[in-house]
């Protein structure tokens, strides 16, 4: 047998993990109760330890060392906003100059002797993909925050799962595999999307095995509902779904399933990092992994609590590829450092509201695409789906929004007249609007095709 290779289970000390890093359901009756105090000496403690870790990474330390920032100096929380955050920018840069992977990772390809490595890429929503490698230890700890999201949103050992998530370079999909079946003791039947298993077979999947939980896009979900009712099968009381952990259109979903919805967050370099209790008054940051700030998306400053801002995310749980001070450019706020009614004195976070670099300063008005999304939804004749594209026109940037709808043709001239007045309204701008048939933005929006369903194109350059 070849020397220095350690397996999976040689590589992670489960028992130092699961300590660390409570699954569910011990992680329900534990950490997720501690107090203010215990929550940020933990956080402080790794912390620390983090930042020496990460220090040994070129790219950081080239940018704490021309920044004059020693983690040695790391004695408070508060010495965090000493260390200057990065973004998707200078992680591109990084890899341009040093490709494939750039200097950012902390671990190599050929680390994989000494413990079995993965890589996975973004879905590439806001530009080319990242690479991230991810440890042995990264890969269990990442599926224990998963598991940690999934028991909250309803999902239950040794319940019967459809996975049908794209299995692809991106990690979603093996994130909640490693999940369900590592941690969870779940029975996952891993469909895929309906390119790969028709949207007829998962619903009779689904239906002989008592799924109780179908993981994919809301938008996609919606779809085998209506998959189901041309089978003649009542989505509600025939599916019997028990949890909905899906992305999407809260009311929607659940008047379809009968199933309470919560929110959640994460991101492809640290997989999820909050989700919503049953109290609904905001995201649970699992905080004995992460800490989260938000900060201006424009000059970078810390700002107060409940005020929309970028997210900047660091982790400090993970034994390779860092992310320490990220400024994600998801945008969000943070709720104050108070206890939920749920008993947990975890602090909460918004839901996500949309990309800081997707904001299009529009004859002087700063214009997010989420934000006219939510509005063109509210018009009855538009479905949740809609694309937004930002071009160049005679010397000055313009909007185009692209909707959906199950109206016939001939009131498509109506329906556009309603909504770019409706826009102009709420905005203060005006928008070109277009109108399509259902299914006609899927292309753009890769609803069928990508894990991260994109709803925006910078045309501008």
């Amino acid at each position: 047998m070849p020397q220095g290779i350690r397996r999976p289970h040689e590589a992670v000390d489960y028992a130092a993990l699961t300590q660390l890093y409570p699954p569910p359901p011990q992680y329900f009756e534990s950490a997720y109760y501690d107090t203010r105090e215990a929550i940020e000496a933990k956080q402080l403690a790794r912390l620390q330890d983090r930042a020496l870790r990460a220090y040994q990474v070129p790219f950081f330390r080239k940018r704490w060392d021309a920044a004059g920032f020693d983690p040695r100096s790391l004695t408070s929380l508060a010495d965090l906003d000493r260390i200057p955050f990065y973004t998707v920018d200078d992680i591109r840069k990084s890899i341009d100059a040093n490709p494939p992977l750039g200097d950012y990772q902390g671990v190599s390809i050929g680390d994989a002797r000494r413990e079995p490595m993965r890589v996975f890429m973004s879905g590439g929503t806001t530009g080319n993909s990242r690479p991230t490698l991810y440890t042995a230890w990264d890969r269990e700890a990442g599926a224990i925050l998963t598991a940690r999201g999934l028991y909250q949103q309803g999902i239950r050992p040794g319940d019967t799962v459809l996975n049908s998530w794209a299995y692809s370079t991106h990690n979603g999909a093996f994130s909640m595999d490693e999940a369900l079946y590592n941690w969870l003791n779940c029975v996952v039947i891993t469909t895929g999307t309906g390119t790969v298993t028709s949207s007829r077979r998962q619903i009779e999947l689904a239906l002989q095995y008592g799924a109780n939980a179908i993981l994919t896009t809301g938008d996609y979900l919606l779809r085998l509902a209506d998959m189901a009712r041309e089978m003649g099968i009542d989505p509600k009381n025939d599916l019997k779904l028990c949890a909905l952990p899906n992305i999407g259109e809260r009311e929607i979903l659940e008047e379809t399933f009968g199933v309470p919805n919560y929110a959640s967050y994460g991101f492809h370099e640290v997989q999820w990092v909050a989700t919503e209790c049953p109290a609904r008054q905001g995201l649970h940051i699992m905080e004995d992994a992460f800490i989260v700030q938000v900060v201006d998306t424009e000059s970078g400053e810390l700002l107060p609590d409940g005020e929309l801002g970028s997210l900047v995310v660091t982790e400090v749980y993970k034994t390779g590829s860092p992310q320490f001070r990220y400024n994600i450019m998801d945008l969000s706020s943070l709720h104050p450092p108070e206890r939920c009614e749920c008993g947990s004195w975890l602090r909460r976070m918004a839901p996500f509201a949309g990309r800081g670099d997707n904001m299009v300063k529009l004859r002087g008005v700063n214009v997010w695409p989420e934000a006219l999304g939510e509005i063109v939804m509210t018009h009855a004749e538009a479905t949740e789906d809609y694309f937004v594209r930002a071009i160049r026109q005679e010397n000055r940037d313009e909007m185009i929004v692209a909707i959906t709808t199950p109206a016939q043709t001939s009131a498509y001239a109506t329906i556009q007249g309603e909504i770019e007045s409706l826009l102009k309204e709420k905005i203060g701008v005006k928008f070109t609007v277009e109108v399509h048939p259902l299914g006609g933005l899927d292309e753009w929006t890769e609803i069928k095709t990508s894990p991260k369903t994109k709803r925006f194109s910078d045309e501008r350059n």
